[in-house]
């Protein structure tokens, strides 16, 4: 695992480590929250499983380890002079903000014990002192809200060449079967011409060539596809520049058998691009 890039994320509790921790695994690395420190050199020892996939290795280490404090420094630099390359993302907060998102949050913090919130804030900034001054990059989030979090590790990530291309999923489906929760846009191709009307097509699928060219020859499909692209054009790049992770296109006719899959087919040779993660699902072409 020499050759993949390690970010050790710590810090103090209520920062953001959590939320970054996520974005990384959305970035495409191999993600461990709450790793115990005397583990991490036998861990990176591991055979993982299709690494050459893994954009890099993101660990969440803090106080909730016990022994952390006591050991994090050999082990550290004892990885180091085995040539691992890994940086230390301490992350951090005002001391105001961090109380509010207690507050908000209703939880305790892991020091304070039967005393103050602020208290076990303070006891945490003074055990993280050294470690803070050996981090690599120190992140204030008190200005950042999730999302805003979120962006920042993935053009961190993205700045060390790792960040994963966004998955696409184009999703053909029938609205008999119910919507899929799960689609970020959805578009309903009912208005299309329907080969179930059609003897000689009804038991063929959108799969096959003679429903495609039925479906995609006609002239009100041309100009559907033609205005449906160009938006899908504009949309996604703006999709991929927020760092989402995953993308999920319906397409929606009746049953999800003949015009969603035909229509699904040609939006997907459409968007597929060397550099893009894209593939076609047809959840109810079976029923």
């Amino acid at each position: 695992m020499k050759n993949l890039k390690i970010f050790i994320i710590t810090g103090l509790s209520g920062s953001g480590k959590s939320t970054a921790i996520a974005a990384f695994q959305d970035a495409g690395f191999y993600c461990v929250d709450n790793m115990p420190v005397a583990l991490l050199p036998k861990f990176l020892e591991l055979p993982i499983e299709n690494d050459c996939e893994i954009s890099g290795l993101a660990f969440v280490m803090d106080l909730r380890e016990r022994g952390f404090l006591s050991k994090y420094e050999v082990i550290f630099d004892s990885l180091r002079q085995k040539g691992y390359d890994f940086e230390i993302l301490f992350l951090e907060a005002d001391e105001k903000i961090l109380i509010q998102r207690y507050s908000q949050t209703r939880r305790s913090h892991p020091l304070s014990q039967d005393k103050r919130i602020l208290e076990g804030i303070l006891t945490e900034q003074k055990q993280l002192g050294r470690l803070r001054e050996t981090a690599d990059r120190i992140i204030n989030t008190s200005a950042y809200n999730v999302h805003k979090l979120k962006s920042l590790i993935l053009a961190i990530a993205q700045k060390e060449g790792h960040l994963a291309p966004m998955k696409i999923n184009i999703l053909s489906f029938g609205f008999r079967y119910g919507v899929p929760h799960d689609a970020d846009m959805i578009i309903d191709v009912r208005f299309l011409a329907n080969p179930y009307f059609v003897s000689e097509l009804k038991d063929l699928n959108g799969e096959t060539r003679e429903v495609r060219n039925y479906v995609l020859n006609r002239k009100e499909t041309r100009i559907f596809l033609e205005k449906y692209l160009s938006l899908l054009d504009y949309l996604i790049p703006l999709y991929e520049k927020e760092g989402k992770a995953y993308l999920t296109i319906g397409i929606g006719c009746t049953g999800g058998y003949h015009r969603s899959v035909a229509i699904a087919h040609a939006v997907s040779t459409h968007i597929n691009k060397p550099e893009r993660r894209v593939e076609t699902i047809h959840r109810d072409i079976g029923n």
